[in-house]
Formats: C-alpha cells, structure tokens, sequence
C-alpha cells in the first residue's frame, strides 16, 4: 500500500512551490495570487526508497458555506483525512496568524502525524517567525525554502523518521518501461468552461474529488487522478475550461489555460465534452481538431442529456455536424451522457477503450500491401502533367496514432485529394475510425544511384 503525503496550510505559504520541488518537476501552477489551487493534485514521488503518494490541496481559509472557497477548504480538510502524513505549512517571512493558529487545530483533531513547515526561511529576517511556530504545538518546525531547495534534506529525513514510526513498508519505484497494456491509459476531459468537466469526473471516480458548481472557470490546474474502469487502469485528468483566446484577461485563466493545453499534449485518449445546450460552436471544433493535430484519439460526449426530449433526431443530427465538420477524424464517437446522474458513463468510458486499441494498432506489412494493391487498382491516381504516379508499396512505421510511409515515384506530384481517400480507405479496412492517421509519402532509393552523402 502507498503511503500519502498532505501539504496543507493557508493561501499563498508556497504550498505548490513544495510540491513541485518534492515531485522533482512543475505538475502544480504557482504564482504570487493567493488561492491559485483549488482541486487536490497528486504526485507519485520517491523518498529514500519508498514511492509516496504527494497532495497538493487548496488553502484552508475561513469562508461562507456554499462558496468557492469554502468548497476548496472542504476538499482539503477530506484529503488531510484520508492522508497518512501531514505536511502543515506556515510562511516564516509573515509569522503565525490566526488562520494558522486555527487550521493547526483542525490539523492536530485529525490524528494524523504532521510535520511542522516553515518555509521562505531564506534570511535572519525570518528567525522570528521560525521560532514563533513553536506555539502551534506541532512541535519543531523544519526550516526550508521550497523555491530555492534548502533544508529539503532535513525535510526528507523528518518525513522518514514518520514513516519508520509508521511501520511503512520500503519499495522501489514503477519500472519506466512497463509493457503498454498494464501502463494506464492517459485520459484527459476538455471543453468549454461550464460544461459539466469536474462533475463527469467526480462521477467515473465515485466521489466528489473535482469542486464543482454552477460558476464557470472552477477548475484551474488540470489535476490527474488514477482510477480503474471495468478492470482497466485509467490515469484522468481535469481540465479548466478553454475559452476563446480574444476572451481569455486574467492571469489564473492565462495560467490554467496554458496547463490545459499541456495535458491535451499528455494525454492518449481526450474526451471533448460539450453541453447539449450549446453544442458544437466554433470553439468545440477547434479543441477537436488540436487533438488531431497532436494526434490523440477522440471521444465527443453531449452532456446534459437528460434534458433532451427529441433525443433520437438530435443525437442523428450531431453525428452528421461532426462528420461534416471534422473530416479529419471520421468515425469519431459521438456519446451522450449525463455527468450529473451518471447515464452514458459506462458507453462513454467503452468508446475511449476502443479508440485507444484502435490508436495504437499495428498491421502487417503484407496486411497493408495487399489492402494496398486493391486501393490502388480499384481506384489508380491520377496522372500530373501527363505523368503517371507510380504507387509502389506501404509499410507501417509507428503506432500512437498509426503512422504509414507509402513509397511513390513522384511524392511531391501526389494529390492531396487522393491522399485523403487513402486515409479513409485505411480507416476503413483496418477499423481505425476516429484516430490521427499519418501518411507520409517517400521516394524509393535507386540501388544503380551512387551514394555520395
């Protein structure tokens, strides 16, 4: 069992400066804003020779009920619960305030182990606020910079003086080079902002881990999550809202925006989902065709079907936009769900297994010829500028999306017409619809040609 780590504390004590810096790479958005993180973002990590579960949650603050911050403070509070060791973090440079005071006594009622975090100790300056966090009554505070890296050593050696007491268990880290069918899949939801992202997580996971609400823009970092789904392993990741560039002004949408984008780039499978009440508009067709341009397989799920009555006719209208819209990825699912009740999650989550086995498939070099010789025959190219264009042989060189070389005698004269109806040929005869497929066009080497490179 994986032994968890909880880095807690108020807004803005670098709490994502010191996940980062434990994590070894930047998974959590930082800036100088206060209140940045607001959903839990984990991290496998690697202390002496134990692989740690690491939590970055939001900032413990006081707040109306209902709000969006006393839904982050929530989420926060279950995450310390359910953690094995708590990292409590004040900033050395403000001192103790009352917020600290008064989470230090959430922190001490929840019976888990807490080590005492003073970060931004960089100077003399801050020695007073070093040692003013010893009335917090969680005993001596472990003096680090989380932006600079000192006193991460003596963090790393409080934290397995915990575990030892813990009885935790010592083990090496997951093999980098584990076979592609016990790897999980990398999921990643987008979309516009509002259209239900957090809450169709929150319903494939089976708790309310994403904060969720009727304001656009929740979501800030795209927070990953490891589940299992019919027996598979699925890595998930939440994103923020993708709104137009022209609309995008503050600094956190910026950040988040940016993140977003990243994790489309992570990801294997995406999952576009678009509301029912505003489906398919110009900037859903435009995330559609980057996850094309980046080569992921796609899923597009309408949410919000609960509140469709002529559900046949829409459903039959949508799958004729999208084939019309989005010629580049024919065949691409389109599956209605309800985030909220859950309806259409077990035929979403089938649609991602099987565009993920179509995206990385492998054919037979004879497969491919012979389904080669028959495309070509039955439909030769055309000649150009009175030249025939001699189409000699296909090979497969990658998979993740399936990528294919066709070697020709005049790559650069090749339609691209005809190169298109190749494609979907291919999508066709190997059941590939919905994926990226490359072909690239080579010519064939003379052998009676001296090489002189």
């Amino acid at each position: 069992m994986t032994n968890s780590i909880v880095i807690a504390g108020r807004p803005n004590v670098g709490k994502s400066t010191l996940f980062n810096r434990l994590a070894g790479k930047r998974l959590a958005l930082v800036d100088d804003m206060p209140g940045l993180t607001r959903d839990r973002k984990e991290a496998e990590v690697v202390i002496g020779k134990r692989v740690l579960r690491l939590i970055d949650t939001a900032g413990l603050e006081d707040a109306a009920e209902g709000s969006i911050a006393a839904r982050m403070r929530n989420q926060s509070q279950n995450a310390i619960l359910a953690g094995d060791i708590v990292l409590f973090m004040i900033d050395a440079r403000v001192g103790i305030t009352p917020a600290d005071e008064q989470f230090a006594l959430q922190v001490r009622a929840s019976g888990r182990p807490v080590i005492l975090v003073a970060n931004k100790c960089e100077g003399r300056a801050t020695q007073a606020g070093f040692y003013e966090a010893f009335k917090l009554g969680l005993g001596e505070p472990v003096g680090i910079s989380a932006e600079h890296g000192e006193g991460i050593g003596e963090l790393y050696e409080r934290i397995g003086e915990v575990l030892d007491e813990l009885g935790a268990e010592e083990g090496g880290p997951v093999e980098a080079d584990t076979p592609s069918r016990d790897r999980a899949l990398k999921l990643a939801i987008v979309g516009r902002p509002n259209a239900g992202k957090s809450t169709l997580v929150n319903t494939l996971l089976g708790e309310d881990r994403m904060i969720t609400g009727p304001e656009p823009g929740l979501t800030r970092d795209s927070v990953s999550t490891d589940f299992t789904w019919g027996g598979r392993q699925v890595r998930l990741f939440d994103t923020a809202g993708l709104r137009r560039k022209s609309r995008v002004s503050e600094k956190a949408e910026m950040l988040a925006v940016g993140d977003a984008l990243n994790a489309i780039r992570f990801a294997e499978v995406i999952v576009l989902l678009i509301d029912v009440e505003q489906a398919l508009d110009k900037q859903d067709l435009q995330l559609a065709s980057l996850s094309e341009r980046e080569g992921r397989a796609l899923v597009i799920g309408i949410n919000k079907w609960d509140l469709v009555e002529e559900r046949d006719k829409l459903l039959r209208e949508l799958r004729e936009t999208v084939a019309l819209q989005l010629p580049q990825v024919k065949g691409v699912p389109v599956v209605p769900v309800s985030a909220l009740s859950g309806r259409g999650a077990d035929k979403l989550m089938k649609a991602v297994f099987e565009v993920y086995e179509a995206w990385n498939k492998r054919v037979s070099t004879a497969g491919l010829n012979r389904w080669f010789s028959e495309a070509v025959e039955g439909h030769p190219p055309p000649a150009v500028a009175g030249r025939r264009i001699k189409l000699r042989y296909i090979t497969q060189s990658n998979a993740r999306p399936p990528t294919f070389i066709i070697f020709c005698s005049r790559p650069e004269a090749l339609p691209e017409s005809y190169k298109r109806y190749l494609v979907n040929s291919l999508r066709e005869a190997f059941d590939m619809r919905s994926v990226p497929i490359r072909v690239h066009l080579r010519k064939p080497k003379n052998p009676y040609t001296d090489d002189k490179s």
